[in-house]
């Protein structure tokens, strides 16, 4: 009879540990949160590395013909626009302005799509969401540059259903521009079309890099809560947008172009960081001549 107790208590745990995988970790019955779960915070760190894990396994080519695509762009002199609204502005800023950044890449920020930290009030979250679904914004902003033939753009959105990033596609594209997009698949195909066309990012793009989030972004579901918690895309974002950075660095080396990277500004008195930032800016400076005339 001991034995049959034990085994019929491994049955249970397998039995728990199953379900707490069907539902992604979740922390939230303290009876069983000391045996087959955790904290939430590791909860939410296993969840991450999983998802950063199966990125390289399943995006790790996509990623690199996406980083061959812009090192060939930038080594003709030309650009690689990255553009995303809402909180796919991160992914934007991740690529550049940043250390270890260089000429080639340009963040096409619209301040009244991702000027929302305030949530309520003048330049509240409400505008933001409804500009997002205006359809035509994307043309507006298209037309205050002059797009030279050699340039492509990046597009961020984890959701992929926007008005304002298919149009910033269709755009792209008409303009001879190839378009390369960040999006998750599940989400994607889970949500309706929101433009009127009935088209989605995902129809748009001629290269589409999976961020793997789930539908709604978030991975942790917490007894208590109606709504999940624990959002993913800023973390497979920033790795897909660094994996994209450093692959083109490395391409452009091939290539025998060097780029001009801006350093950390950090170090206070240092003479040689100083130089190479100042250098920075004027390679930066004359890598947009086209836009202009």
């Amino acid at each position: 009879m001991p034995n049959a107790g034990r085994a019929g208590n491994s049955d249970l745990f397998a039995l728990l540990l199953l379900a707490a995988k069907e539902l992604n970790l979740l922390v939230s019955n303290p009876a069983v949160h000391s045996t087959v779960s955790k904290p939430a915070g590791l909860a939410f760190y296993d969840q991450a590395i999983h998802l950063l894990n199966q990125l390289k396994e399943t995006q790790s080519g996509v990623i690199q013909k996406a980083a061959d695509l812009c090192a060939e762009r930038i080594a003709r002199g030309g650009l690689v626009f990255l553009f995303g609204n809402g909180h796919s502005r991160m992914m934007v800023e991740e690529m550049t302005p940043r250390q270890g950044c260089f000429p080639g890449f340009v963040a096409l920020v619209e301040t009244a799509l991702s000027n929302h930290a305030a949530i309520i009030g003048a330049n509240g979250l409400r505008s933001s969401l409804y500009l997002e679904n205006y359809e035509g914004y994307a043309e507006h902003i298209l037309r205050s540059f002059h797009f030279g033939p050699d340039d492509a753009f990046i597009i961020i959105s984890t959701s992929g259903i926007r008005p304002v990033v298919v149009e910033m596609a269709t755009g792209a594209r008409a303009r001879g521009l190839p378009v390369i997009a960040i999006l998750s698949k599940a989400h994607s195909e889970e949500a309706r079309a929101v433009h009127s066309s009935g088209k989605k990012l995902v129809d748009c793009a001629d290269l589409v890099i999976d961020n793997l989030c789930p539908p709604g972004d978030c991975v942790l579901k917490l007894d208590g809560l109606d709504w999940r918690t624990g959002p993913i895309s800023t973390i497979t974002g920033a790795m897909i947008i660094n994996m994209i950075r450093c692959a083109v660095a490395e391409s452009l080396l091939a290539k025998g172009v060097k780029p001009v990277i801006l350093p950390s500004h950090q170090f206070l008195g240092n003479t040689s960081a100083t130089e190479q930032l100042d250098a920075f800016y004027e390679a930066y400076r004359l890598s947009l001549k086209h836009l202009f005339e």
